[in-house]
């Protein structure tokens, strides 16, 4: 089997023989009940190949889609004339750079159709001369497929200035599709996120948003019907190569990169990247990390002083989610149409979300991501650590844990060590996290909050941290507010830490054990 990895085009897709899970049932509804669309999924969900099938389909190129599910669907095959522009080309530093590739882009196609407008005009002038001479031109509407659309602003998220600047100008170019309607067959456009209120869509409020339309749900995306359809065979191959059944081998697969829902009560989607990349390479591994940092994510949690136990079971209204106003406050939805979060349940009554991380993929390559901007850590020490913080929690050695934690601060620089106790917190957090044990953070009980639980098979370690007080004191907070009352009865040995930090060593500087 011919595995498309990082193939985003369909015309390539169709004549060299790669596998393709069809979707065309769902493009054929989409040409056929609406107009203006607008699509948000996370990176490598297959954005870029549902347009350029969309592209394949309105230049009538019947003979790719044969044997496909809209070769007995559709019977007219129009050919129309297609703008397509994709904005992940290019990365945007400066104006300057997002103008050239909207300047190039708009130069070809003026070439191409001869269109006159002249060239010192503003950008959204041409792009609706542009629109107006095709459609003189052939006598056909026209179509335009946008990709990435986002891409600029993304960047520019901790650089408001520039960010108003990218959102000024996207927002006078998309708006020209809006006045342009009389011309137009069919526009969609795709990106990671949705900006909302005075942005980019103000100027084209007649995009119908189906990224939590439950009709839409799977069209980008492997479903778990599809899994077992298309590539039942290579998890089979997968399952041995790894000494497992095939049941377990499916259930791995789940586990790691299923769990992605875009509305509620719909089924979930596997990341289509790490699913192609696993049944390739027979092994499983955290693929969807592997080919990009969400660095904007982490600035905007240092910046909001976000606690990462936080990101787990969080509730929010619909509005939080579907669209993006000041993401320096509530990274929330930025976190969730990036991918980072899924929707895990609904409570109709009350229209609200409760929001996980959708797979183990994602759970450990983001904390693991996250370790490195929060205490000094070398990529090939990683393992090493992890695995010495695991060994001493499991042997119920505090006392070694915490020097273990000390000295991983030791060695971090300066800068990265905020003087907020919720950084220290986090950094437990993260570390306990990647071992894989039971953590929560500001776990709570009846008399308060514990800052930080850890559970193993055979301990329970209760964590309070004091930022310039002291260990005896953290100490006492345990134990007049009771917090193992609610263990009493586990069976599993109970062991409390209280600890001070100092904001002169930026380190922990002393703890207390009691068993």
């Amino acid at each position: 089997m011919k595995y498309p990895i990082g193939v985003q085009d369909f015309a390539d897709l169709r004549s060299n023989g790669w596998v393709y899970v069809d979707k065309t049932a769902l493009v054929h509804r989409l040409v056929s009940t609406g107009k203006y669309y607008f699509l948000s999924r996370p990176r490598r969900f297959g954005k870029s190949l549902l347009l350029s099938t969309l592209k394949a389909y309105f230049e009538g190129k019947k003979e790719l889609f044969e044997g496909l599910a809209i070769a007995d669907l559709e019977k007219d095959w129009t050919e129309y004339p297609v703008i397509h522009l994709d904005l992940n080309a290019e990365r945007y530093v400066t104006l300057e750079e997002l103008e050239n590739l909207l300047d190039t882009n708009l130069r070809k196609w003026e070439t191409l159709y001869d269109s006159t407008e002249q060239n010192n005009n503003s950008l959204s002038l041409r792009f609706a001369h542009l629109i107006q001479c095709i459609r003189q031109r052939t006598g056909k509407k026209v179509v335009v497929l946008i990709d990435e659309y986002d891409k600029p602003i993304l960047q520019a998220i901790g650089n408001e200035d520039l960010q108003d600047q990218f959102r000024n100008t996207l927002k006078a170019f998309y708006g020209v599709l809006k006045s342009a309607d009389a011309d137009l067959r069919f526009t969609m456009l795709t990106g990671v996120t949705k900006f909302g209120k005075v942005s980019v869509f103000s100027d084209l409020n007649n995009l119908e948003d189906i990224s939590m339309n439950s009709q839409f749900h799977s069209i980008c995306g492997i479903s778990e019907e599809e899994l077992h359809e298309y590539f039942d065979e290579e998890v089979a191959e997968l399952a041995s190569q790894n000494s497992m059944t095939k049941e377990h081998a499916y259930e791995e697969l789940r586990a790691n990169y299923d769990g992605y829902h875009f509305c509620e009560d719909t089924m979930g989607m596997y990341n289509p990247f790490s699913i192609l990349l696993t049944l390739k390479n027979r092994t499983f591994d955290d693929y969807w990390f592997a080919t990009g940092t969400p660095t904007y994510l982490v600035e905007l949690l240092k910046k909001t002083d976000f606690h990462l136990e936080d990101l787990t079971s969080v509730a929010v209204d619909v509005d939080t989610l579907d669209n993006i106003h000041r993401a320096d406050i509530n990274p929330i939805p930025v976190l969730f149409q990036s991918g980072y979060l899924t929707i895990k349940g609904y409570d109709k009554e009350f229209d609200v979300y409760t929001l996980d991380y959708p797979n183990e993929e994602v759970r450990k390559g983001f904390v693991k991501f996250l370790l490195p901007y929060y205490v000094y850590c070398r990529d090939s020490a990683q393992k090493v650590i992890i695995r010495d913080f695991v060994l001493t929690l499991r042997g119920g050695d505090a006392n070694k844990f915490m020097l273990l934690m000390q000295s991983l601060l030791a060695d971090t620089p300066y800068e990265l060590i905020r003087e907020l106790e919720n950084h220290y917190q986090n950094v437990m957090y993260i570390i306990t996290k990647l071992m894989g044990f039971y953590v929560q953070a500001e776990y709570r009980t009846s008399r308060g909050r514990i800052d930080l639980l850890i559970g193993t098979d055979k301990y329970i370690y209760i964590i309070e941290l004091k930022f310039e007080g002291s260990a005896e004191d953290a100490m006492k907070q345990i134990v007049s507010k009771d917090y193992a009352l609610p263990f009493a009865t586990d069976g599993r040995e109970i062991v409390r830490i209280g600890a001070n930090v100092s904001k002169e060593t930026r380190n922990i500087e002393e703890w207390v054990i009691e068993k």
